[in-house]
């Protein structure tokens, strides 16, 4: 099968480029003008049914018209010249509010987006209760749009409103604030707009400048970047098309994620193939570019795919998640990946059928012997000190490793901007007079236990009981539903709601309180905030222990049935064990207890197992085949060992910083658990490209030699014999000398024309 993908693509190449260029074109702008129709915007709505929060929202949304796409907006009003506010003060800034609640806020056209695929998010923004701070230095109205935070759309209709609100109440002689959710998003945005672009434009130029100083090559340096955002695009908008036309939502974080791992492992998979055509081609210096795809494609595709597999069955265990964002992650990943696979099966291998010995112009290196370098020392050197090797990689991840000692999981959201932005100056100025959870209340919701009217009269117990909790601030009096069958009860805390204190003071004295109290024949849940990540922090924990094995044993699975082999997949799932391990206790070393953080992201492990174990998989893979195929030649196993190390560090060296770089480019997001993914993850994949896979894997390999392969260990060809290896020829090997030493022997031998 995969021979026949590669074969095709190499024999009619010009149609296959066609052909992807089509379909890069259409999907990836379907993609990107659909996204936000086929997003989910609130996290509450992916947690399961039996959680109280969930059970929350439903009341929510069932009785007082709160729907996962509300966002509440709170909106100060103060005087210009810091008085405090009078009576009439009061009265204007109600009766604007009152003009502003009937005033239709149109969206801004956007040229970006054509008017046939656009949602419109113009509406008239709700406006509801309003406070006054007790040393009346502000009053505060709440206020509600309704759309996806992430779309730009709702965004500018946020804008929109702003302004009209700014100017309308400066006519008063008054100034404004606005904070919440979606003035978070909007404010971190405008201030890290610039930013994002220059971050995103350096890594375009880290990667572009790595290609050229390995291949010495324009077209090397551009044609994988520019390959692998089509089949990139085609992806992203495959898993957006099929979102849509399955009625699934997906996390607003999934696009992004989705976009970095494309571009990570597709300029990974078309390094492969480029170091392995390179390689080809100065050992067949007289064959043709298209014959020379055809073989090389045809071998390394194996391990591609392999490698591919590999990330789809980690990520399609999410699927057994119970957390919904995660569920939904994981096939919209292994859809995006199956993609990418078939791209690198038969766009990259088409590129190079037509640009063949030109790929590497205006570089002269197709023309000389390949000089010993780097890779050829590192090569040597696992050939003769294996144990030395073994052992400092093992102690360099086992003393990362020791930073899991006392991590722990941090379940806020932290807000992005740092404090730095309008909105949050604006919370942090609410804070100074009311409590803490003023403009993020958790909410109580009570209805009956028949469906029938509930009497906001009977829940004076529930009120005094939740206004005894410590912790509590302030509760207001309960609201009835305009059906008469619900009744809410409003909690502002004394802790920011997104403070871990918060999560243990919803989850235990407020939700007792509430078990104890609530009237006989209704039943109560706890929304908000703290609730809901009360909730994912339970179901995360639940989901961990049962990926982890999930997804464990089928990367073991597949390598299994790649390596034919019982004793090799266990040596290189633990270490990727140990690397997974390493990265996790790097993290927790810099954001726990260096940055002082609450502790690391709460979806950080499971991030890090899928990313670093699946990724960086793919690099074991790549050395453990090479090593495989050297070892079916004549010679020593640690001889098998350097040649394959000579060959693959490149190449893996290269696609690892270039999977970090991508990654990387994460860590400058305002919001800190992207921030903190990026780091990591970047982190993990170092370890594994430059420690796993250079030092460990090949130590092990030369220390165990064939027996890696029990029970199917790979046997010696007879001398002469030719393997069918890419690498095989006169020239497969570096140096002109005809006579090369035995490494790891330090005896000095004739050369073989196999190497």
């Amino acid at each position: 099968m995969i021979r026949a993908l590669t074969g095709f693509a190499t024999r009619s190449p010009w149609k296959v480029i066609a052909l992807w260029a089509v379909l890069g074109i259409a999907l990836s702008f379907l993609g990107q003008i659909l996204v936000f129709r086929a997003t989910q915007p609130s996290n509450a709505a992916f947690l399961p049914a039996q959680y109280d929060s969930a059970a929350a929202l439903k009341a929510a949304e069932r009785h007082f018209g709160v729907t996962p796409d509300t966002n509440p907006l709170t909106v100060l009003v103060a005087r210009t010249d810091g008085e405090p506010l009078t009576a009439d003060d009061e009265r204007r800034i109600d009766a604007e509010a009152a003009r502003l609640s009937r005033r239709r806020v149109e969206m801004p056209v956007s040229r970006d987006t054509p008017p046939l695929f656009a949602r419109d998010h113009s509406q008239i923004p709700r406006l509801g209760s309003a406070t006054t701070a007790p040393d009346r230095s502000f009053r505060l109205l709440s206020a509600e749009l309704k759309g996806n935070p992430t779309d730009p759309g709702l965004q500018d209709t946020y804008r929109a409103f702003r302004d009209h609100a700014r100017a309308a109440f400066r006519e008063a002689g008054m100034r404004t604030g606005f904070t919440g959710p979606l003035a978070d998003s909007v404010d971190a945005g405008d201030a890290e707009e610039t930013r994002s672009l220059v971050a995103g434009l350096v890594v375009v130029g880290v990667i572009v400048l790595l290609h050229v100083l390995v291949f010495r090559s324009a077209l090397a340096a551009l044609l994988p970047l520019l390959a692998v955002s089509v089949v990139g695009g085609a992806a992203a908008g495959a898993v957006v098309v099929a979102a849509l036309l399955t009625g699934v939502e997906l996390s607003p974080s999934t696009p992004a994620l989705i976009n970095v791992v494309l571009v990570g492992i597709g300029i990974d998979y078309f390094l492969f193939l480029l170091f392995r055509f390179r390689e080809h081609l100065r050992g067949h210096p007289g064959q043709s570019g298209r014959a020379a795809a055809a073989a090389v494609a045809g071998r390394v595709g194996t391990a591609i795919t392999s490698a591919a597999l590999t990330i789809v069955a980690a990520f399609a265990t999410l699927g057994v998640a119970s957390f919904g964002q995660f569920r939904v992650l994981g096939p919209a990943v292994a859809v995006s990946v199956l993609v990418m696979l078939l791209g690198s099966l038969t766009l990259l291998p088409a590129l190079l059928a037509v640009c063949g010995h030109r790929m590497f112009w205006p570089s002269r290196t197709l023309e000389r012997q390949r000089r010993a370098g780097a890779a050829a020392r590192l090569g040597a050197l696992a050939a003769r000190r294996p144990l030395l090797l073994f052992f400092a990689s093992a102690a360099l991840l086992g003393a990362l490793a020791a930073g899991l000692a006392g991590m722990r999981m941090d379940y806020g959201q932290g807000g992005p901007g740092g404090g730095h932005t309008a909105s949050a100056r604006t919370a942090a100025e609410i804070a100074r007079a009311l409590p803490a959870g003023t403009a993020d209340p958790a909410t109580v919701f009570v209805t009956a236990d028949d469906g029938g009217p509930v009497a906001v009269e009977r829940l004076d117990g529930l009120t005094r009981a939740l206004a005894g909790v410590r912790g509590v601030g302030h509760v207001a009096a309960p609201v009835s539903s305009g059906d008469g069958r619900a009744a809410r009860i409003d909690l502002f805390l004394a802790i920011d709601p997104q403070h871990p204190e918060a999560r243990d003071l919803v989850s235990g004295p407020v939700r007792d309180a509430v078990a104890a109290h609530r009237p006989a024949g209704t039943e109560a849940h706890v929304g908000g905030t703290a609730a809901v990540f009360a909730d994912i922090s339970a179901a995360v924990e639940e989901d961990l222990r049962v990926v982890f094995p999930v997804a464990a044993a089928l990367i073991a699975l597949i390598l299994l049935l790649l390596l034919r082999s019982v004793l090799a997949p266990l040596a290189l799932m633990a270490a990727v064990g140990l690397g997974f391990a390493a990265t996790l206790g790097a993290a927790a070393f810099v954001f726990q207890h260096a940055l002082g953080r609450p502790g690391v992201d709460f979806t950080l492990p499971l991030v890090l197992f899928l990313f670093v174990v699946a990724l960086g998989t793919d690099y074991n893979i790549l050395v453990a085949d090479r090593i495989r195929e050297e070892m079916e030649r004549p010679g020593p196993a640690r001889a098998a060992v350097a040649r394959a190390v000579l060959h693959t560090a490149p190449a893996i060296a290269t696609a690892g910083l270039v999977l970090a770089v991508s990654f990387g480019s994460l860590a400058v997001n305002p919001a800190p658990s992207t921030r903190q993914t990026g780091f990591a993850t970047a982190l993990g994949i170092l370890l594994s490209a430059f420690v796993l896979s250079l030092l460990l894997v090949p130590a092990l390999a030369a220390l165990l030699g064939r027996s890696l392969w029990w029970p199917g260990t790979p046997a010696p060809a007879a001398p002469g014999h030719r393997t069918g290896g890419l690498g095989a020829g006169p020239a497969a090997e570096p140096g002109a000398d005809p006579r090369s030493k035995d490494v790891g022997s330090g005896r000095t031998r004739p050369r073989s024309p196999l190497g």
